[in-house]
């Protein structure tokens, strides 16, 4: 019987993770769903089904709890892993010297030290498997450092580069690496935000997190590095790539901090 493909989700309980379970499960895959909020894990597990998935809590900067979920996971996918996706991630809006530092310290610890552990322990797994993807969530704030959120633009920063240095390095492995860079997403982590990004308002309407996985369907499907979304957050990379001397008085035009 030939083996399901398989994805590891990590922040698989709401938002974007959550969204892209259900898609890859409908499309018959089987999902490897990891988050810290087991209640979530379990709401998520029973709309797919059990047959389809297996999950179980993580706090993605636990090295030794990331390699025990990683030993589970291959338990039920034959030892192989078709596609990681680093999906956890934490943000905290606001002017940098209001946030508290363990707070910025906590985004990196999340954002960049997590999904280093993560591709670091699935590569074995991942060397497996013909034709294996590792899909990172970066943002669209990290074309630019992106004010009142400071932090958190340069984790996604550290994604961008951490994405196009080990899709060369993988490269003769088979292994082929990409990220996922979108504007706002409606996910709880940006509707529990007590400071309103001017930005935010700017953008008009979100993205919602089906839009996102619709994307990590395809970055799943297709080697290509950077996936950005919607149409303005294309325009503005052509336009900055064009034109750099435009990126810092625009970005402190749309933050609502003059020019």
């Amino acid at each position: 019987m030939k083996q399901r493909q398989s994805i590891f989700i990590t922040g698989a309980a709401s938002g974007i993770g959550r969204a892209t379970a259900v898609l890859f499960a409908q499309k018959g895959w089987f999902v490897g769903l990891f988050d810290k909020n087991e209640e979530g894990l379990a709401d998520v597990a029973k709309e797919i089904g059990n047959t389809n998935c297996y999950y179980q809590r993580l706090d993605v900067t636990d090295r030794v709890a990331y390699q025990r979920a990683l030993e589970h996971f291959a338990e039920h996918t034959g030892q192989t892993m078709n596609v990681l996706f680093n999906c956890a991630g934490l943000a905290l809006n606001g002017p940098f010297e209001s946030i508290a530092l363990d707070d910025h310290l906590r985004i990196l610890e999340v954002n960049v030290k997590g999904t280093i552990i993560g591709i670091h322990l699935s590569l074995e797994l991942l060397r497996s498997t013909p034709g294996a993807k590792i899909i990172n969530m970066s943002s669209a704030a990290a074309f630019y450092g992106t004010p009142d959120m400071a932090v958190y633009s340069a984790s996604k920063f550290a994604i961008r580069g951490l994405t196009e240095a080990l899709d060369i390095e993988l490269e003769h492995v088979g292994i082929s690496v990409g990220d996922i860079m979108p504007l706002f997403v409606d996910t709880p982590m940006n509707a529990n935000q007590a400071y309103k990004l001017r930005s935010l308002s700017a953008s008009r309407k979100m993205l919602t997190p089906l839009d996102v996985a619709q994307v990590v369907w395809k970055a799943a499907h297709k080697n290509k590095v950077h996936w950005s979304l919607p149409w303005n957050v294309k325009v503005f990379r052509a336009v900055a790539t064009l034109f750099p001397v435009l990126q810092r008085p625009t970005m402190k035009l749309i933050s609502g901090k003059g020019i």
